[in-house]
């Protein structure tokens, strides 16, 4: 009987028990043509060579009808699988009841783990930033100049190319909503980076400064393709309503998914609703991060629900994961050990930890048209930068990456094969505008963990990672220190090359720039601004405007055509109508939140501007609520700075509203 070979993949012939998997594979790769020449010379060798029972009669023509049915019926573009990646926010691997929480209700997260392929050994990074930018890219994020979450080192270089442009050059609808946390303004956007639809808070939560002042994740503004819109609801509802609408909108085409929710990030505001559930339980640190996980859990069953009544959850895949360790879902005692207040599955440390508990988080793998339908572990070393280069395979994609991938192809463990992989993965927070070699690092190889270089765990006998085993063996961390430092050359290697926010082009004619992605932070003395772990620490979120926090910083520009331009100096954004000097008042009280405190007021005397080698100053009034420069600019790329100033004052101005005027 004549032998068919698809790829790699042998079929002992039409009657074989793999064949129909291979004829499977040709119509979820779509290449109807390899099907036809598969299946032609394997039936007239059949008829010619076999008596004609009954029994292979029957059997052709039920190859004939699944053909048809499945092939014939389908045009090219539905054949093409949807995608789905709902990624949540600081919800670790132990905050999901199917991971042995007992304390939390997750039922649709349960229902979805038990029917995935479930990557029990997965990794990313211990921040959210960072592991966007690896996730998007199928890249370490720190070859995209993404290490930290503020300092302008959150902003993902122009020349990064994420699945979402790849999705979009392939024929895809692509959309994106929720948190995006790359950067606000050009070149670094959504719809920079190949989302058709963006729906996105400002920053990496809701009210951080470069957010829509006062949000509380109810009834808040958000950036539609850029410009904010009003909405009615909750943040996470909203998200998700979003993206289903997109969903139903695009059902006709394949489309591509990355739906990043606030929740559970901080700010804890939620329905008492969520929440009252898990009030009054000594065992759960946070009832509201709890109850924020629950609405999550509901909206993950409605959108389920969404793709059955739509026709396309056979052919969607879903692939659902966290973005670092838990942030409040485990009380930490000394050392980093989880004590028995949350649950974090015996896992040491927590969100930004080199620990297991900082970086090791669920991912689910759901796709019923591919055969990943039932619950299977793969206990291999994986991480977030797998994800592109398996949707590539899984969906046939075409794409030659300019730069390498560091993530590897996961389909064919996905459909069962053994796992052959003997590979190093690094996560490490710096947290640093310049890094720092073996900053909160964990060098990972199969069983071994090497923490900061110099702390050595064997996970196999000890997972919740209580004894150094470093002196006994020093071979392995020798090894182990080399992988780390060929790693940390070349993935560092154009650290110094900044991320330039663009002006001057049509793709953003009216940037707003924000103190959240300033670089060389200080103090009015001169000292450098950093936190109690030595982190720059701009002025973040809008609770520091409201203090007048006292630090400034610069932005790395890049004027893209020579020209006149207008700079509006501003301490509280347009949204707010205020006059410089003056305070605001404290904000409404959202439902299981607290009001943002009443901001102080300054005497402010004057403000000054300086692009590259041109300085300018103004006085400033106590009826002034912006102060406006215009300077003639070449093409280039260079610094802004500026300067509120008055006695013993000396801060950024927290906004600056650009516009090319000639």
């Amino acid at each position: 009987m004549q032998e068919i070979t698809f790829g790699e993949r042998n079929c002992g012939g039409i009657n074989a028990p793999g064949c129909i998997d291979i004829y499977h594979d040709a119509f979820i790769n779509n290449k109807r043509g390899q099907i036809a020449e598969l299946f032609v010379p394997s039936f007239i060798s059949t008829i010619k060579t076999m008596k004609k029972s009954l029994k292979i009669i029957r059997f052709i023509l039920i190859l004939f009808v699944v053909y048809f049915v499945l092939y014939g019926c389908q045009n090219t573009d539905r054949q093409k699988p949807n995608v789905i990646i709902l990624l949540t926010d600081d919800q670790g691997y132990g905050d999901i009841g199917f991971n042995g929480n007992k304390l939390i209700h997750t039922p649709n997260m349960d229902i979805l783990a038990k029917e995935s392929v479930r990557l029990n050994n997965f990794h990313v990074s211990p921040t959210c930033s960072p592991t966007r930018a690896a996730l998007l890219t199928g890249r370490y994020n720190f070859r995209t100049g993404v290490w930290h979450t503020v300092t302008g080192r959150s902003n993902i270089r122009e020349d990064e190319v994420t699945m979402a442009q790849v999705f979009a050059q392939n024929g895809y609808a692509t959309g994106m909503f929720g948190k995006w946390h790359l950067g606000d303004d050009y070149p670094m956007r959504p719809m920079d980076k190949g989302f058709q639809t963006a729906v996105y808070l400002g920053g990496g939560t809701i009210a951080n400064m470069n957010d829509y002042w006062n949000n509380d994740c109810f009834d808040d503004h958000y950036r539609v393709n850029g410009e904010y819109t009003p909405f009615k609801g909750y943040c996470t509802d909203i998200f998700f309503k979003e993206a289903m609408n997109f969903i139903k909108k695009h059902r006709g085409s394949p489309f591509f998914v990355y739906l990043a929710t606030k929740a559970a990030h901080w700010p804890d505001n939620v329905k008492d609703f969520y929440s009252n559930p898990y009030k009054g339980n000594d065992r759960i640190p946070s009832p509201n991060f709890y109850g924020m996980i629950t609405n999550v859990d509901e909206n993950l069953g409605k959108l389920r629900e969404e793709l059955e009544r739509l026709g396309v959850a056979r052919n969607t895949i879903i692939v659902f994961m966290g973005d670092n360790g838990t942030s409040e879902g485990i009380r930490l005692g000394p050392g980093g050990y989880p004590t028995d207040c949350g649950f974090n599955a015996g896992m040491r440390g927590k969100k930004g930890s080199p620990y297991e508990g900082g970086h090791r988080v669920f991912c689910f793998i759901h796709w019923p048209a591919g055969g990943i339908i039932q619950g299977k572990d793969i206990d291999g070393l994986t991480a977030h930068f797998d994800i592109f280069p398996t949707l590539i395979n899984m969906c046939n994609l075409t794409f030659t990456p300019k730069k390498p991938l560091d993530g590897i192809n996961l389909y064919p463990y996905l459909r069962g094969g053994k796992w052959d992989k003997d590979r190093v993965i690094i996560v490490e927070s710096e947290r640093k505008e310049k890094p720092e070699k073996w900053r909160r690092s964990a060098v990972m190889a199969g069983k071994w963990r090497l923490i900061n270089g110099v702390e050595l765990y064997n996970l196999d006998k000890d997972p919740g990672q209580k004894k150094d085993i470093a002196q006994l063996y020093p071979d392995v961390v020798k090894k182990l220190r080399k992988d780390y430092t060929v790693w940390y050359k070349d993935v560092f290697s154009n650290w110094e090359t900044p991320s330039y926010i663009v002006l001057g082009t049509r793709h953003e004619e009216n940037p707003i720039l924000t103190s959240h992605d300033w670089l060389g932070c200080v103090r009015p003395d001169g000292s450098p601004a950093v936190n109690g772990a030595n982190e720059e620490t701009p002025p973040w979120h809008q609770v520091h405007a409201r203090r007048g926090t006292q630090i400034n910083g610069y932005w790395n520009i890049y004027i893209k055509t020579q020209g006149l331009y207008e700079f509006e100096l501003r301490r509280w954004p347009r949204e707010l109508d205020l006059e410089i000097c003056k305070g605001c008042p404290a904000s409404g009280t959202p439902p299981g939140g607290e009001p943002y405190p009443p901001g102080k007021s300054l005497k402010i005397e004057s403000a000054t501007i300086q692009v590259g080698n041109q300085t300018k100053s103004l006085p400033v009034t106590t009826k002034d609520k912006a102060i406006t420069f215009r300077v003639n600019l070449p093409k280039g790329k260079t610094q802004l700075k500026t300067w509120f100033r008055g006695k013993n004052i000396s801060l950024g101005a927290y906004y600056v509203y650009v516009n090319k005027i000639q």
